[in-house]
Parts: structure tokens; C-alpha cells; sequence
């Protein structure tokens, strides 16, 4: 091959390595939002680390937990910095309420601290996570949609929202109701909605939809995790049973503001159950 050849030959090699990084470039990674529970155990080694993994996979924003003054032993400074280093944005924050768990943080003990350290880093939503076995009783369930009032009052004022985070058992009956309508029924919807746990009430054997049609607009968080065939176990979204186009159908009526990916536990490495949930949702016309 002469000079002139070999000369042609790289320029039409470099052009088309030039082309095939510019289409590449052009392709963008759809991000979405999960909850920082599912990779408790590697946020308990290195916050920092997980973070950035979860950016690889094409998590960028996140709803925390564990808030108690702290964000995972790190001070709001520190915390703040973390996120922008990684480029992680906090859309919301689950919390305990505070009947059984004394520490800060929880809707009973330093709410107000926590309001303004959730708006401090961004934060648009807050959320109540969980009820212990033990403040599962019909005391606490009287006076619960008091507190959930006065929480979302607190974060109202703030400009955020506040929620309630459901599990199963909230689909029990309370006194002539169940205790999610109790809940929904006795809670001002301009300052508590719901977060509704996707995989829960399918396991509650409950109907997402027709939540959203007897209380439209009440909730405008979701969970999305998917349910095994015959175990009835979490899994990864599109490897179980639940109809998520038929829900997200409905998502208007629902009032969905933002969801997020969560997959408490996994039967193999969590970072690749949750890739496995980002790439089957990433195909979808969700986001």
C-alpha cells in the first residue's frame, strides 16, 4: 500500500471512530430513583462508593432512610458534599414515628430538625416507613392520623410533601374499616397522601387501582418491586407477577409524582437485581 492509500485508510478509520462515539454520546442513560434501603449493607461500609455504583447501574436520585440527626453518621455539610461529588439528588426520606424508636428523626422527636434538614439538602417529599409489630395497636391507630397531620403540617411549611409508607398489614381490619382507610379517611389530603408500596398491597391481595379510584389523588409516591410467582417473595421488577403497565396506566388518576425502585432483599447480588429492575423499567414509557 502506498503512502497516499494508508493515509485515506486512517483518516476513513479515525472518521468512523469519530462517528461511532458521537451516535454513542447521543444514546442517554435513562436515570430513575430507587430507595437506598435495598443496599443497606454496602451504605454501612462505604456511602460513598454505593453512590457512585448506583450512578453506573442509572440510579441518580434516591429516597434515604435512617435520618437521626445525622444522614449515616455524616453531618447535613458532610452529607451535601457527598452528593454533589457523586451526583446523587435526594427526592425523599423515610422516618420512623417515634412510639417505639426514641432516637431523633422521627415524627414524635425532633421533627422539626428533620424538616429542615431534608429542605436543607433538597428534599421534596418525607415519609413515615414503618410501624413496629408493637405500635400495631388500636391506641396507636387512633391517635396516628393526629401525628400524620401535624408531621405534614410541620413539612408543608417547609414546601415539601409528606406521606405514608404502607406494608401488609395495614389491609387488616380496624374497627369497620381497614387501617389504610382509616388512615386515608382520617388525614387531611393538603398534608398527608400515601406512598403506596406496590408489591405490599398486591401481597395484602388488595387492588392498586381501585385504591386509586376510590381515593384519586391521594398518592402521588410509589414503590416498585415485583412479587415471585408461588413464594410470593420480592423480586426484580419483570421477573415476578404484578401488572406494572396496568397500574402506571393509571397513574393520573393516582396523582404519581415521582417513584422509586426497591427490592428489600435479593437471592443473589442486590447491585444486579437492581440493574436487572433499572434495564427491564428503563424499556418501558414510564419515565
Amino acid at each position: 500500500m502506498n503512502r497516499s492509500a494508508f493515509l485515506k485508510t486512517i483518516a476513513a478509520g479515525t472518521a468512523g471512530l469519530y462517528t461511532t462515539n458521537l451516535f454513542a454520546g447521543s444514546v442517554k442513560k435513562k436515570y430513575m430513583a430507587m430507595q437506598l434501603f435495598s443496599v443497606r449493607e454496602a451504605v454501612a461500609k462505604n456511602l460513598e462508593g454505593t453512590l457512585e455504583k448506583l450512578v453506573g447501574i442509572g440510579y441518580n436520585e434516591l429516597e434515604i432512610y435512617g435520618y437521626d440527626g445525622s444522614f449515616f453518621g455524616k453531618t447535613r455539610a458532610e452529607f451535601s458534599s457527598i452528593l454533589k461529588n457523586t451526583g446523587v439528588k435526594v427526592v425523599s426520606s423515610h422516618h420512623l414515628t417515634g412510639f417505639q424508636v426514641k432516637s431523633k428523626g422521627t415524627l414524635k422527636n425532633g421533627w422539626e430538625q428533620a424538616v429542615e434538614d431534608l429542605h436543607a439538602i433538597g428534599a421534596r417529599y418525607m415519609a413515615c416507613a414503618y410501624l413496629f409489630p408493637e405500635e400495631r395497636t388500636p391506641e396507636i391507630y387512633a391517635a396516628l392520623p393526629d401525628l400524620l397531620n401535624k408531621s405534614g403540617e410541620k413539612a408543608a411549611a417547609a414546601g415539601m410533601g409528606f406521606a405514608y409508607h404502607n406494608h401488609d398489614f395495614e389491609f387488616e381490619k380496624y374497627n369497620n374499616t381497614l387501617v389504610y382507610d382509616h388512615l386515608i379517611t382520617n388525614t387531611n389530603p393538603k398534608l398527608v397522601n400515601m406512598e403506596l408500596d406496590l408489591y405490599w398491597i398486591s401481597k395484602a391481595g388488595q387492588d392498586p387501582v381501585a385504591y386509586f379510584n376510590k381515593y384519586p389523588g391521594r398518592f402521588p409516591l410509589w414503590h416498585v418491586k415485583d412479587m415471585e410467582a408461588g413464594t410470593g417473595a420480592i423480586t426484580e421488577v419483570g421477573h415476578g407477577t404484578i401488572d406494572f403497565d396496568r397500574i402506571f396506566a393509571a397513574r393520573k388518576t393516582a396523582g404519581l409524582k415521582k417513584w422509586f425502585v426497591e427490592q428489600d432483599t435479593s437471592k443473589g447480588d442486590m447491585f444486579e437485581s437492581l440493574k436487572f429492575s433499572h434495564d427491564h423499567l428503563a424499556t418501558k414509557k414510564y419515565i
